[in-house]
């Protein structure tokens, strides 16, 4: 979970939605390290980096196939979920995070649909995120993957700064 919080905090930086110095930066290290909710990983094998390699991490499963974390999103449940969740049948995902060298190889879309995936086979219904306004990235990967902007549900945790919050529907799923 260390080099999660590290991938997560790097991401942050390396995008300018967070300073190294941020009060943020120690939450985004330890969301997840009690156990409580689910942390997907997209791993760079020793495989991937060499010459005619595949192109993108494996791993986003979270199985330990070794290597390098290089991305990770997390699904907050209720009652654990942030200040958007509303009930049992919600559940938030939290802190999406690639790193720079391998954006642009679908990473993040690919841990964003597996990260889907798990909720619906979890039984939930409706997923919500919050994001910053200058996460334009982030917003058009959420926008393609069919999450939908809900204005009136974006909130404030600290003045100065605004989430957006989107959310997407989901049909439940038989477990696997």
């Amino acid at each position: 979970m260390a080099e999660v919080g590290e991938v997560r905090v790097a991401a942050y930086v390396a995008d300018g939605s967070l300073s190294a110095e941020s009060s943020y930066a120690s939450t985004l290290r330890e969301l997840g390290a009690d156990g409580n909710d689910l942390v997907l990983v997209a791993l760079l094998t020793d495989e991937e980096r060499s010459p005619g390699s595949a192109d993108g991490p494996e791993g986003a499963d979270g199985a330990d196939r070794g290597g390098r974390v290089v991305g990770t999103i997390m699904l907050q449940t209720w009652p654990n979920g942030g200040q958007v969740v509303s009930g049992p049948q919600e559940a938030e995902i939290r802190a999406l995070a690639v790193s720079p060298e391998v954006r642009g190889r679908g990473v993040g879309a690919e841990l964003l649909r597996r990260l889907t995936e798990r909720a619906a086979e979890m039984g939930i219904r409706e997923l919500v995120l919050c994001t910053l306004p200058e996460m334009r990235a982030a917003r058009r990967l959420y926008e393609r993957a069919g999450f939908v902007r809900r204005p009136e549900r974006d909130w404030s945790p600290v003045p100065g700064t605004e989430l957006l919050v989107y959310d997407m529907r989901l049909h439940a799923s038989s477990p696997q």
